[in-house]
């Protein structure tokens, strides 16, 4: 029998399997403390748990854990995590600090197979998915470095799924986590201290909506659909009309907007004909833009536009009344961008193995 990973069972999962033992409904209650807010590493450390109670956990059950590879620190405080998993594949996940906060980014899937051009993740192909207990991990690993002696999440104060992979691809094992990381006797997360970035499967964010209020975060990068399907071939299956009726559907406001993260490229969408195709089309909901100048690669074509061109594009906007900001580059000195690191040391490893002569 396969044994199930601890941190990737949701309460009502443990309060069924418990009761199958004949346990009381608490324990999983406990359980869930132990392992989000002690952080044991094994079951023998439940230590308000009957021997023998600790004994029926163990027959179908094990507390799993990614393994750390590689951390790189840049000079501006942002810290990129390699990990291991069961399996050898590896994962990034990054931290970035910020004045008043700490802001967690992860990966939900090994690789992606979403296609996007300017990603380096994408150029990697896809692997396989990220279980929830994969993805929990990484929080409660992180969490443990920068601080230890901490409870619950520790000095993290947000999470994006903006790592690795298109995370409503994951969709099953993506919600999951998200519960787990909302437990107020585990990580303590809010569903405001969340957000979830997709690159647009409009049925997957309708059933989002549904299910959970996570802050919702649409890579848009293009306004019109010729240009976006270059960029983004998820926009051949759902368009731009298909993906702003989903984003209707959300649960958003004024005061808790869907952003939209525009990338922007020289001389590709970054004109004010372009800034002014953005206002048409997202101009009458709640949203806030996300610009991001492009951070570039020696793999990838694509260049930064120069500054005056993105004051101008900042301008535009927010003359029409757009709530716009722009991401200025973290962890350009390590490599930052998903997939980068862990491509830079799968090419150490294969350069490190023996020739076969």
């Amino acid at each position: 029998m396969n044994k199930l990973n601890l941190k990737g069972m949701k309460r009502q999962e443990l309060v069924e399997r418990l009761a199958g033992i004949g346990k009381e409904r608490y324990r999983a209650d406990q359980i869930i403390r132990w392992l989000y807010l002690q952080r044991v590493r094994n079951i023998d450390e439940m230590s308000n748990l009957s021997r023998l109670c600790r004994k029926h956990l163990q027959d179908f059950s094990y507390i799993g854990q990614i393994e750390l590879v590689k951390e790189e620190l840049s000079q501006d405080g942002t810290r990129k995590f390699l990990f291991r998993l069961e399996d050898e594949h590896t994962i990034e996940t990054v931290l970035i600090a910020e004045k008043s906060r700490l802001t967690l980014c992860i990966s939900t899937q090994v690789g992606c197979r979403m296609g996007c051009r300017f990603c380096l993740t994408g150029r990697s192909g896809f692997e396989r998915q990220l279980s929830a207990a994969e993805i929990v991990d990484q929080v409660i690993q992180v969490a443990e470095i920068v601080a230890p002696e901490s409870q619950g999440r520790g000095a993290i104060s947000n999470i994006v799924m903006m790592g690795m992979g298109e995370p409503l691809d994951n969709f099953t094992e993506v919600v999951k986590a998200l519960e787990i990381l909302m437990y107020d006797d585990g990580l303590q997360f809010s569903n405001r201290r969340l957000t979830l970035s997709t690159c647009g499967l409009a049925p997957e964010i309708i059933e989002l909506g549904k299910l959970t209020h996570v802050s919702l975060a649409i890579s848009l990068n293009a306004a019109d659909d010729t240009l976006r399907s270059e960029l983004m071939p998820v926009n051949r299956r759902y368009n731009l009309d298909e993906l702003l009726a989903a984003c209707r559907t959300y649960p958003a406001t004024n005061q808790r907007r869907i952003t939209f993260e525009y990338i922007l490229f020289a001389g590709l969408n970054d004109s004010l004909e372009d800034a002014g195709r953005l206002v048409e089309l997202v101009g009458n909901l709640p949203v806030k833009i996300n610009l991001i100048p492009f951070n570039e690669h020696p793999e990838l074509s694509f260049k930064r536009p120069d500054h005056q061109r993105i004051v101008d594009f900042v301008n535009f906007l927010q003359q029409h009344k757009l709530m716009v900001m722009t991401r200025r580059s973290k962890g350009a000195d390590i490599s930052a961008a998903c997939g980068q690191l862990r491509a830079a040391e799968a090419a150490v490893e294969a350069a490190q193995e023996p020739a076969i002569s």
